[in-house]
């Protein structure tokens, strides 16, 4: 390749995105990908975006005005122990095709699923460059913690989330130069909306419940679930349910929500197989409260001033963006003392939170229209 060649070359930086959420926290990157001439976006869409049960929601990703360059089936969704395993093998074989006949430059993950594993599994096996948001964090309480740090020890350059995220990453061995501390994506959508809605510190009445399985057995995940519903519903809230992930489990979780809604009015309980990035913070920002152990809670929730409570074990360890976050443990009584507390926080003070200041995207795709490439 001449230097003349080399200069007109667009980078092609292929996102991998396998959830509804991870793909909201993705998007300003991909936008400011796409603002610049020298990038190109591939864009590998997988895992429960693709499945039907759990609201497909490649069909938002279109409706955004995002092309599709790349389907990869993973899961089939059936909550039998060997649909992850499997489905990490399909989503490597698929993503390393994928990568390898479209001549992608760098592969660019998010945080610790499976999705993002097999696509950086795939990265690192053919060649490409790869690039981690997110790393650095800790969550103990998931499986998915260990995906997280051997993604970490796989990629070229990291882009965590808080300064001690980055210190982590560079105690793991990693090339202090290759770790830039961003900040959260996640609060890039957050940090525009906020400036065009104002936060009433009025009473809506209102829940929002996004609870996760943790790779427990389904009746395990299900009585969890069944608790923190019965402690909303005593409360007097009403409730907007988002419908769980993939992960093992599910089915449990899932169940418990259908109970629900057949024991409760409809005017209490909404559920919503999934909602649009801007729809779901819009919806953070009205509610009462958010509940459940989603790292929204944890992240997005203190920055959009309301109170979350954080159930159960998955999210231990992870940095909190404010005093605003309350821990409780599986058990009714916790989960509704939990609640009470949250009633008394209104308005939530003004708070600094670890995960940054400044709009994320724009950074990583400077970053990456700049740092060497891996492959020939």
């Amino acid at each position: 390749m001449t230097t003349r060649q080399k200069a007109a070359h667009q980078r092609r930086i292929a996102i991998v995105t396998g959830t509804r959420a991870e793909y909201g926290l993705l998007r300003s990157t991909m936008e400011a990908i796409n603002r610049r001439k020298r990038m190109k976006l591939q864009l590998v869409v997988t895992g429960m975006h693709l499945l039907k049960s759990f609201g497909q929601t490649a069909k938002e990703i279109i409706r955004d005005g995002w092309c599709i360059d790349a389907r990869v089936p993973m899961q089939r969704g059936d909550d039998t122990p060997g649909d992850q395993a499997m489905g990490l093998s399909r989503g490597i074989a698929g993503m390393a095709k994928f990568f390898a006949t479209s001549g992608t430059d760098i592969v660019v993950v998010l945080g610790d699923r499976i999705e993002a594993m097999a696509g950086a599994l795939a990265a690192i096996t053919t060649g490409r460059t790869l690039a981690h948001i997110h790393g650095g964090d800790v969550a103990p309480g998931d499986f998915d913690d260990a995906i997280r740090h051997a993604i970490t020890k796989l990629a070229h350059i990291h882009f965590p989330a808080t300064p001690s995220a980055a210190k982590r990453i560079i105690r793991m061995g990693e090339n202090a130069r290759q770790v830039h501390c961003v900040g959260a994506p996640g609060l890039d959508d957050l940090r525009q909306l906020k400036k065009r809605l104002h936060k009433s510190v009025e009473k809506s009445g209102l829940a929002l419940v996004v609870q996760h399985p943790t790779g427990r057995s389904a009746l395990r995940e299900e009585r969890t679930m069944r608790n923190i519903l019965s402690a909303i519903a005593d409360a007097r809230l009403k409730r907007i349910i988002i419908m769980p992930n993939t992960d093992r489990g599910h089915s449990g979780v899932s169940r418990a929500i259908e109970s629900h809604k057949k024991t409760y009015p409809t005017s209490e309980v909404t559920i919503h197989a999934s909602l649009p990035r801007i729809d779901f913070l819009r919806t953070l920002i009205q509610v009462d409260l958010l509940i459940g152990n989603s790292s929204c809670g944890i992240i997005e929730a203190p920055f959009a001033g309301t109170p979350s409570i954080n159930i159960g074990l998955r999210q231990q360890g992870r940095e909190r963006g404010g005093s605003s976050v309350i821990d409780s443990t599986e058990s009714k009584s916790a989960i509704l003392a939990a609640i009470r507390k949250t009633q008394k926080m209104r308005p939530i003070k003004r708070l600094v939170t670890p995960y940054g200041v400044e709009p994320v995207g724009p950074k990583i795709a400077a970053m990456l229209s700049r740092i060497p490439l891996r492959h020939t």
